[in-house]
This record gives structure tokens, C-alpha cells and sequence, in this order.
């Protein structure tokens, strides 16, 4: 009976460590958080300059993973001094009450091949709704390459406040496009 309960008490050890993700380092250089819009009929697109990402992923345990992407609000960049300079007030970031956005994925799901999504919650201006972000994995050696695209409608987490909020003069549909390069962690199993 003891000596059955250990065995068990192993496998259930040895099950729990197999199921545990592995865990990357974002190369913030070679990866890149942009954003995407239409104002007054135009196509813009942008990046967020700064981000950190804390990821734990297997390909063969997907399940297992989760990751959480911290992006700064007030490092948009467009191109545009005016959109720039607007991106971070209260009409549209509010980075004075919350300068990040986060994106936090309790789980992953394989969709076959080197498709995945990314299953959590994206936070926005202290709006928190569900979010899922398909994206394709690439693995070479210790590196991964994970490239997704997410559409959203910024008024559902408060992005564009008063005129801006009717999606006349900016369209009320934004995409994300995220393009990350990680290594994994020494001593990560």
C-alpha cells in the first residue's frame, strides 16, 4: 500500500514536471509590438517602442503555457507629432491613469501545424475584456519566432473618448500585429 502510494506520488512528480512550459526571453530588438488604423479615410500604422513579455511555452504541451505582455501606452509611435502627441491623453490612452496595456494569456491552444493561439484578456484603459490572438510559431534550435495579428474595436476598451468615439474622423476597428523573437531561458525546462 505505502510502496503504491510512492509510485503514484512519483508518476504524479514526474507527469507535473513534463507538463511544465518552458520559459523565454523576449530579444526586445528583434521583435516588435505595432498597431494598425484608418484616420479620416487614411491606412495608418504605428509601434509601441517599449514592452516587456514574460512568456512560458512548449510546443507539446501548449496547455501548460501562459505569458503576460506588458506594453508602455506612452511609447506609441505613428510617425505623426500630432497622432503621437494625442495617442497618450485621456481622449484615447489615458497613460496618465494607466500607462499599460496587458495582454495575458492563461493558456495556449495548438491549432495544428505551427498555428497557436494565445487564449486570456487583454487590459486597456482598466477595460479588461477576453481576447484571443492567433499566431504562427516558428523553432530553431533555442529560438522561437512567433508572429500573430489581432483585430479590435478600440471603443470597447474606452480608446477614443467624446468626437472621437463615433469613429468618423479615426475607424473604430484597429488591428495589432505582433512579431516576437525569443531564446530560451538557460536553465528552463
Amino acid at each position: 500500500m505505502i510502496l503504491s502510494r510512492l509510485c503514484l506520488a512519483g508518476a504524479l512528480l514526474v507527469a507535473a514536471s513534463a507538463a511544465r512550459a518552458a520559459d523565454w526571453i523576449v530579444d526586445a530588438g528583434r521583435s516588435r509590438i505595432g498597431f494598425s488604423g484608418v484616420q479620416v479615410g487614411v491606412p495608418f500604422q504605428g509601434r509601441f517602442r517599449r514592452f516587456e513579455a514574460e512568456i512560458a511555452f512548449d510546443p507539446a504541451a501548449p496547455e501548460s503555457g501562459h505569458a503576460r505582455i506588458l506594453i508602455d501606452l506612452t511609447s506609441a509611435e505613428t510617425g505623426d507629432v500630432q497622432r503621437d502627441e494625442a495617442l497618450p491623453q485621456a481622449e484615447w490612452f489615458d497613460a496618465k491613469a494607466d500607462k499599460q496595456a496587458r495582454f495575458e494569456a492563461a493558456r495556449f491552444v495548438a491549432k495544428g501545424g505551427d498555428a497557436y493561439e494565445a487564449v486570456g484578456s487583454l487590459t486597456i484603459r482598466g477595460v479588461r475584456r477576453d481576447a484571443t490572438l492567433p499566431f504562427r510559431l516558428t523553432t530553431e534550435g533555442g529560438t522561437a519566432h512567433a508572429v500573430g495579428h489581432l483585430d479590435l474595436v478600440r471603443t470597447n476598451f474606452g480608446v477614443g473618448q467624446g468626437p472621437w468615439a463615433s469613429g468618423q474622423w479615426v475607424a473604430l476597428e484597429v488591428g495589432v500585429d505582433v512579431d516576437l523573437t525569443a531564446r530560451l531561458k538557460s536553465g528552463g525546462s
